[in-house]
């Protein structure tokens, strides 16, 4: 049966995978094709806990809105922030405060154009192509300018995303740039991919890395040390630290759930 393909962007290659229609898929989403679903179904037969370590992230992402939220920040700049999917950022911020700002950043065409029609209607909330390799373009692009008050905290989500940048495209040197006009009290969010704590399991980890270096975006694996060692200039960790996404501020529903090694966060506040 062939899929419907209509709502694909001009000049989206879907022949191959790609890392936010993997990722849709993996939360349940229904923006992705049958080469998404089966490079996914070949990572969880080498690598099982991936379905869960998405699902950590994703909840991770919603507690850390609302923490955030509660400490009185209404901007949200969401850099990576792939197709819509339940428990998006302007929904948790909007429940907190309905004229929370927040702009979502992605480079997939198809990422974009489905968030615009989410947010079509919302004044608060908008959507921009652009990349996270060049911050720049994301933080002087009109819309963010339009959007943003840059005398107000802003915080910066980077979930799931910097697994994706390596070494030298200088990621610490990319959120370095992107905290630099941000006033104090602004907060960095960040999940990255961490390394397995057994070594069967770091042997599984490496067979669905390696799957990952066939695609346009190959995935790097950081430790805790390396993680906190991206987060620097004016911002500090605040407590519990680089920890496991299970086990950063967890809903009472949410603490028996297995801890996700691999699934690291953490977020840093200006001073």
């Amino acid at each position: 049966m062939t899929e419907p393909y209509g709502w694909v962007p001009e000049g989206v290659d879907i022949t191959v995978p790609d890392a936010s229609r993997v990722y849709d898929y993996t939360l349940g989403g229904v923006h992705n094709f049958a080469v998404d679903r089966e490079f996914w179904r070949r990572v969880e037969t080498m690598f099982p806990e991936a379905r869960l370590v998405a699902r950590a992230n994703r909840a991770f992402l919603g507690r850390a809105v609302r923490w955030l939220s509660a400490r009185g920040v209404r901007q949200f700049l969401d850099i990576g922030s792939g197709i819509p999917t339940l428990g998006n950022v302007h929904e948790v911020a909007q429940e907190a405060d309905p004229e929370a700002r927040v702009m979502y950043v992605d480079i997939d065409p198809i990422a974009v154009q489905q968030s615009r029609g989410l947010l079509a209607g919302n004044p608060y909330a908008k959507v921009i192509e652009a990349d996270l390799r060049k911050p720049d373009g994301i933080l002087y692009h009109p819309e963010v300018l339009d959007l943003f008050d840059f005398s107000e905290p802003v915080a910066v989500l980077t979930v799931a995303v910097l697994h994706f940048v390596p070494g030298e495209d200088d990621p610490a040197g990319i959120l370095r740039r992107l905290g630099e006009p941000l006033v104090s009290g602004s907060y960095l969010v960040v999940s990255h991919l961490g390394p397995e704590v057994t070594p069967e399991g770091r042997e599984a980890q490496e067979r669905a890395r390696k799957l990952y270096e066939k695609t346009p975006t190959p995935v790097v694996i950081r430790t805790r040390e390396e993680i906190a060692g991206l987060i620097g200039g004016d911002f500090e960790i605040v407590e519990p630290g680089v920890v496991s996404a299970t086990e950063w501020h967890a809903d009472p529903d949410e603490s028996g759930d297995p801890p996700q090694h691999t699934a690291l966060v953490a977020l840093a506040r200006k001073r």
